[in-house]
């Protein structure tokens, strides 16, 4: 899809969406999330399990265990009114190890606002 104005503008809202997102797990911020995730949310989880928006919502309210969350080589790919965000991590253990993985993010507009609907987390 060639990139128009519309779309760049839509790349920047999810750029910063994406942001958002990092910062609310680093941050446990559940309120955050309250706002960006659609009703549907669902995400997977390293260990193989798959969280509704409640279960998300409420893993994310625990005490975070990571710091220096950051994201790299990000890549968003959009199809209209869904964007696929891909990225690469790296973060700190509480026990001081680095750690890193990747995330799939899924975005949808849902009337006129784009909503994430689906996270899929590996760690390495």
């Amino acid at each position: 899809m060639p990139e128009t104005a519309a779309s760049g503008s839509d790349r920047d809202t999810l750029r910063r969406l994406n942001e958002d997102y990092i910062r609310s797990v680093q941050n446990g911020d559940v309120r955050r999330f309250d706002a960006i995730l659609a009703a549907d949310f669902r995400c997977s989880n390293p260990d193989g399990s798959l969280l509704d928006r409640a279960g998300f919502l409420a893993q994310t309210a625990r005490p975070v265990t990571i710091s220096n969350l950051e994201a790299h080589d990000v890549e968003i790919r959009m199809f209209g009114d869904v964007a696929i965000i891909h990225a690469r991590t790296s973060y700190r253990l509480a026990d001081g190890r680095a750690g890193q993985g990747r995330y799939t993010d899924v975005w949808a507009r849902q009337n006129g606002k784009w909503l994430c609907v689906s996270a899929h987390v590996t760690r390495l």
